[in-house]
């Protein structure tokens, strides 16, 4: 069967490449008239780099479509080679604009000369050569005529000033500047002319100025509303940061239009002022909205290596009780057939009890004005499922109380009170490691319905140019929680976690990055009575940090960089393993905790994250298209997860660089890494189960621990679990190795 489809398959690649060969000819042929432009080069330019003056150009050079389908450019392949043609007249204009490049921005002496140098009939090599000259610098720069506007200095901080060139560019962002501040100040028929001097006998030097005429001070008129119909008049005026009779505001009204939008009940918002009114010391506003619906119902589903299949419904009322309250109902599922492909596709979302139906139900309430349309009142109540495979399992009743502020424009803080029952449960090696808690009569106390209530601060800025796969500007956030008795909580602990991302063009693509770092300071956990416990700082799993996954350290699984735990059975120490001789330890050393496991194989061990109290970790991306809705991307992830902040330190931090497809889609990229992990060094706490001597008399024969062989020996198991004092040392293979490839699958970018 295998045969008879061999044939067609290459019958078929034979064709495509024919196909391919022809379409190369064919563009070679049309060369004939118009020469394929190899190369284009900047000769002299010392300001203004080669990539500015390119792309102030119409003619470009033929460039390869995307580094990744490199090796079919090589080959002269047509769909991987994006031609570019020589045009003597769009030539002759490209000569015209490099020279006005020049001299907007203060180069008047420029002098442009151009070289055509063909290799053969149909191609050729272009170059620009430019002597640029002294540039004009400004020896004087004044502002007249805003002596009587009150506040901040106009002319403070202007993007020109004297000893500057005078780039007309930076001249007119100055004028506009002054414009746009005399307008936020009640000035909205403010003008700004410039005025510039050459002196004859110093051609090198311009005197500077800008003539202001703010015309009245003005103040907002009275305001119509017109178009809606659900909700009030009185909801949509309050939203309005301004008043009849307070001083025009050009931002006002941007920050009034945002306002509006925000209640998500309009699907169009407008103010218009009337400038041209008399007196035009009044401005009257009219605003003009259309309501979208009431009710809206959205689902969706999706997949990833982490969750495997997920599904969500929302319902929300966007007119709740009137003045645009908000009620939003909603359920999502989690690990929808983990079960059936945690072998496969589903690899990362856990087995056995981890592998389970994780879910969510919430309603969640949103009232938008409080005191100030700045100011937004958000109330849940959700009960959920939620697991982090091989980690914990936690189901939890709750609260989310906030209350939103925004300053600016895109700077919201919110004050938080999330008081949660919650039920945990989680391995008791997680418990034993982490805590030094190995009695399960303890470890039943963490376990049992414990309230965590901590009230958090987050504030967040963020000025980037668009909401997904931004190209441009920058991200900050903080994020700080603390819970006590004082606000209701079984756990005490402090949490300051930080971010930051940023994003730059570079060439057609864009250069991203990330660095995040958190810091967590548990305290001795109230409930724990067990002697000599008392001073063992503990905060609920849900709070320690974890890296690694498809929106972390991308190098690893999810949640698997760090902190780690292994557990090997006893009978493992303490008997000779299938084909051994003789035993690891001794019983007495299992005992006593003194045996050493380190000469058994890595595989005899199981692994499970512990998670710790400090982690850094940040990203460094390049962004780049290769074809229509293909994108790239080239990645470096770097981080750790240290148990203390004390240890904490350089030398501790991996990086793990990968490379990456994004497909373009409507709701986001789908996206596919694959990242390497270099060997590690580690030494990695041992658990197993604690023994001690048997009691003739007081023990049940029974009870002795059974050996391979069937024959029974003087010690028996205990219930609690035994953390050895001598650590397995895991030392990785320094080679390559495909073992330490790891592919992760999601939707949106990884930040």
């Amino acid at each position: 069967m295998r045969g008879r489809r061999a044939g067609p398959f290459l019958l078929a690649m034979i064709l495509v490449s024919l196909g391919l060969s022809v379409a190369t000819t064919d563009a070679s042929a049309q060369t004939q008239l118009r020469p394929e432009i190899l190369s284009l080069n900047f000769d002299g330019n010392e300001t203004f780099a080669d990539r500015t003056l390119a792309n102030s150009i119409v003619t470009r050079q033929t460039t390869c479509r995307s580094f990744i389908v490199k090796p079919f450019c090589w080959l002269d392949r047509g769909f991987a080679v994006d031609p570019a043609f020589y045009n003597q007249r769009v030539f002759d204009l490209d000569f015209v604009r490099i020279a006005q490049f020049y001299r907007l921005r203060g180069y008047r002496e420029v002098r442009v000369d151009t070289t055509i140098v063909r290799r053969a009939p149909t191609q050729v090599d272009l170059t620009f050569t430019i002597t640029e000259g002294e540039p004009i610098r400004i020896v004087s720069f004044d502002v007249f005529g805003v002596g009587d506007v009150s506040g901040d200095p106009i002319d403070r901080n202007l993007p020109i000033g004297v000893g500057d060139r005078l780039d007309m560019t930076q001249v007119n962002a100055a004028r506009d500047t002054i414009t746009r501040r005399l307008r936020n100040r009640g000035y909205p028929h403010a003008e700004v002319y410039r005025d510039q001097f050459l002196p004859d006998d110093a051609p090198r030097e311009a005197e500077l100025a800008f003539d202001v005429f703010t015309g009245p001070r003005t103040r907002f008129g009275p305001i119509e509303i017109e178009g809606n119909e659900q909700v009030g008049e009185a909801v949509i005026r309050r939203m309005i940061p301004f008043r009849e009779g307070e001083f025009y505001s050009q931002d006002g009204i941007f920050d009034a239009q945002r306002q509006l939008y925000s209640l998500a009940i309009f699907r169009h918002a407008s103010l218009v002022d009337d400038l041209d009114h008399e007196p035009d010391s009044i401005v009257p506003i009219r605003v003009t909205v259309a309501e979208g619906d009431a009710h809206r119902v959205r689902s969706g589903g999706g997949w990833t290596t982490a969750d495997c299949f997920t599904g969500e419904t929302r319902w929300s009322a966007r007119n709740f009780m009137g003045g645009a309250r908000r009620l939003v109902l909603r359920g999502r599922l989690a690990g929808v057939l983990t079960s059936t492909f945690e072998d496969s596709i589903c690899r990362g979302a856990g087995t056995g009890e981890f592998a389970r139906l994780n879910w969510l139900a919430s309603a969640e309430f949103t009232q938008p004005w409080i005191f100030s349309p700045r100011n937004t009142f958000t109330g849940a109540v959700f009960s959920e499922r939620q697991s982090v495979p091989d980690i914990y399992i936690r189901e939890s009743l709750g609260l989310n109380l906030a209350l939103t502020r925004t300053l600016g424009r895109s700077n919201p803080v919110t004050l938080s009170y999330q008081p949660q029952l919650s039920r945990l449960s989680a391995a008791e090696v997680f418990f034993c490691s982490s805590f030094l808690v190995c009695n399960p009569q303890e470890i039943d106390i963490l376990q049992s319905a414990n309230l965590l209530a901590p009230i958090g601060l987050r504030g967040i800025r963020d000025e980037t140019n668009r909401s997904v796969s931004p190209t441009a500007g920058y991200t900050v956030s903080a994020d700080f929680e603390h819970a006590s008795r004082f606000t209701g909580s079984d756990f005490d602990y402090e949490r300051v976690t930080a971010e930051g991302t940023v994003f730059r063009e570079f060439g057609v693509g864009v250069l991203a990055g990330r660095l995040r770092a958190g810091w967590l300071n548990a305290a001795p956990f109230r409930d724990l009575s067990a002697q000599g416990l008392g001073s063992v700082r503990i905060a609920h799993p849900q709070k320690r940090f974890f890296a690694g996954g498809a929106n972390s350290v991308r190098g690893y699984a999810q949640n698997q960089m760090g902190p780690r735990v292994v557990t090997v059975p006893v009978q493992d120490l303490i008997f000779p393993r299938e084909g051994g001789e003789f035993a690891i330890c001794d019983p007495a050393e299992v005992h006593e905790l003194t045996c050493d496991a380190s000469p058994l194989a890595e595989g005899a061990f199981d692994s499970r994250p512990a998670g710790g109290s400090a982690v850094v970790e940040g990203s460094l991306e390049l962004r780049f298209p290769i074809w229509e809705m293909v994108g790239g991307v080239a990645f470096v992830d770097f981080g750790q997860v240290w148990a203390e902040a004390s240890s904490i330190g350089v030398s501790g931090i991996v990086a793990t660089p990968g490379l990456g497809v994004r497909y373009s889609t409507p709701i986001g990229p789908i996206r596919m890494d694959v990242a390497y992990r270099p060997a590690t060094t580690q030494e990695l706490p041992v658990i197993t189960s604690s023994i001690r001597p048997y009691r003739e008399g007081q023990d049940s024969p029974t009870r002795r621990i059974v050996g391979p062989d069937g024959e029974r020996i003087p010690w028996v198991l205990q219930d609690e679990l035994a953390r050895l004092d001598a650590p397995f040392l895991l030392e990785e293979d320094r080679g390559f190795s495909f073992r330490r490839l790891q592919i992760q699958v999601s939707i949106g970018q990884a930040f």
